[in-house]
């Protein structure tokens, strides 16, 4: 079971940093108190997860068009152009990955200068801690969709092939892209390429301790060296740096730099130029010249004005001139986006038969009605696998429990 890559990354807590609004006096932008949530970052990832569900059930062929008995551009003859722009929503939820990380990672001043530890301890507890954050909420609803997505594509009604035991097995590992083995979900590639980014950042920045001029440097090595890797056309170089999606994540750590402090002109000349690679990338992988055959065609000129507004968004928030999007609902929509990304697709597929070619529903009515039972779903395993396994996990990696 395979899948274009075109799927979310998972979210990180989006909480105002206390630190955040140091620097020049007259170029900070305020804090929020300790622990709020930036309910606008949440929604823009609702947004990006939505753009993703219209891409896979009707902006692109493929297992998808057997769930509709036909290609979903004969299910939404004008709508299936626009749907095909959703596999951009990867690249704005790679911005707001930067952001939230490096807001995440950036361990308070306080807590960096404990007395009674020296500066490796000090380095190795701030690793664990991320690890720990990371990994208690990535792994909880990933292990259960491996699961259920395995068990519904067994069922005998369903026709879709479930992958080998052994591979099955491997995917709860979260590392069979890298070992060549079959994937359970299609949107694992994206998770991979987080799990790339964290350990750059944690060895980096975590380990020996956020601060301004690490983080500028680790911004300009990075951009760099992945445009070397890409020069070179070195596989290793690809794996590690990721010049295809590197500048998105720096872009968002920029945009983080920007939301300490919005008269950092070096953050803002970090977003730019992450800003004009990042539109490259996604014009050279999206683009093609007009052709029939082809599902659909992708303006060049509307893919640029996509990652655009995505970055746009990101610093409008960063600078607070989205502070008054704060509705308590948006920390539902953040927190139900990961469980809602691991299960689209594949169980999407399963709804969509159902629903149109077994129940003889419209498409619109199907696409709506998929779109609302894989929330649902995704509430479930948020309610019922989240909220208990996250601080479980946390306290026994952090060793508190």
């Amino acid at each position: 079971m395979s899948a274009p890559p075109s799927t979310l990354p998972p979210p990180a807590t989006v909480t105002a940093d206390s630190t955040s609004g140091t620097g020049s006096a007259r170029g900070t932008v305020k804090a929020a108190p300790r622990g709020s949530r930036l309910r606008a970052l949440d929604g823009l990832r609702l947004i990006a997860a939505l753009m993703v569900a219209a891409y896979h059930y009707g902006g692109r062929d493929g297992e998808i068009s057997e769930a509709w008995g036909g290609s979903p551009s004969l299910q939404f003859p004008t709508a299936h152009e626009w749907f095909a722009y959703g596999c951009l929503g990867v690249q704005i939820f790679f911005v707001i990955s930067g952001f939230v990380i490096c807001m995440s990672g950036w361990v308070p001043p306080a807590a960096r200068h404990r007395p009674s530890q020296d500066r490796a301890s000090r380095g190795q507890s701030h690793l664990r801690s991320f690890f720990a954050s990371r990994a208690s909420r990535l792994l909880p609803s990933y292990w259960v969709a491996i699961v259920l997505v395995t068990l519904v594509f067994a069922l005998p009604p369903v026709t879709y092939a479930a992958v080998s035991p052994s591979d099955a097995l491997v995917n709860l590992t979260m590392l069979q892209q890298p070992l060549g083995v079959d994937r359970v979900l299609g949107v694992c590639w994206t998770l991979w390429a987080e799990l790339r980014f964290y350990a750059l950042f944690a060895l980096c920045i975590v380990l020996p301790g956020a601060n301004r001029q690490r983080v500028v440097l680790f911004c300009a090595v990075w951009t760099l060296t992945a445009a070397i890797a890409e020069g070179a056309n070195e596989p290793l170089l690809d794996l590690v740096l990721m010049p295809e999606y590197a500048p998105y994540f720096i872009g968002g750590i920029g945009l983080y730099l920007v939301h300490r402090d919005r008269r950092d002109i070096t953050a803002w000349g970090i977003v730019a130029v992450s800003y004009l690679i990042g539109q490259h990338y996604a014009v050279d992988r999206l683009w093609h010249a007009p052709d029939p055959e082809f599902f659909s065609f992708r303006s060049s000129a509307v893919i640029i004005g996509i990652v655009t507004l995505g970055y746009v968004a990101v610093a409008a928030i960063a600078l607070g001139a989205l502070h008054r999007v704060n509705w308590r609902w948006l920390t539902t929509a953040g927190a139900l986006t990961y469980p809602f990304y691991l299960v689209h697709e594949h169980l999407g597929w399963v709804s969509v038969g159902a629903l149109h070619q077994g129940l003889g529903l419209p498409s619109y009515a199907t696409f709506a009605l998929t779109i609302a039972a894989m929330l649902l779903l995704a509430w479930l395993l948020n309610r019922y696998v989240e909220k208990w396994m996250t601080p479980l996990i946390r306290r026994r990696l952090t060793g508190q429990g």
